[in-house]
């Protein structure tokens, strides 16, 4: 019976820690959208996941941040443009599993200012994701949470439930 408990904890704590929300991802963190940076180095410290965001922040009127196609990072030109931000404070809110590329738009492309990075399924979902054969390396249980899980409330609910399983057996 203890055993089964444990069990019915961890796998409600799992959900809880797994789901707990978005995470916004600040190029370069204090350093910023700037020219003689290794954003490859920056992006393959971090995994990100649908529902992440990815935020550039820069000098508004003298940096700017395209994302284009894979051809567009190589070339460092503007095909594929599928949107463009200059506030110098821009959230990009990363909603699908897949490759993002982003270029400098200003010249300094060819200068490195350039990342890619890619996104994968949130994990309560990645089972059912039409894309997790691309994005999943072997196997492993992933527990369906729920996409309640994620607000702050039904985290607080999970807690407190898990707290109450193993009060009662």
């Amino acid at each position: 019976m203890a055993l089964r408990q444990l069990l019915a904890v961890a796998v409600v704590a799992g959900c809880a820690v797994a789901l707990s929300g978005a995470t916004d991802h600040i190029v370069s963190a204090n350093r910023g959208w700037n020219p003689n940076i290794n954003y490859t180095l920056w992006s393959g410290n971090h995994t990100f996941f649908v529902g992440d965001l990815i935020s550039f922040r820069h000098e508004e009127g003298t940096h700017n941040v395209f994302e284009v196609n894979e051809a567009g990072y190589n070339s460092c030109t503007m095909d594929g443009v599928a949107g463009n931000w200059t506030s110098g404070k821009d959230f990009i809110p990363l909603k699908e599993p897949r490759r993002y590329f982003f270029i400098c738009g200003n010249g300094l492309c060819r200068a490195g200012k350039k990342v890619v990075i890619t996104v994968y399924p949130t994990p309560g979902n990645a089972t059912r994701s039409r894309n997790v054969t691309e994005f999943h390396h072997g196997p492993e249980i992933i527990p369906d949470c729920g996409a309640a899980a994620a607000s702050i409330t039904a985290r607080l609910m999970v807690t407190v439930l898990a707290v109450a399983i193993s009060a009662v057996a």
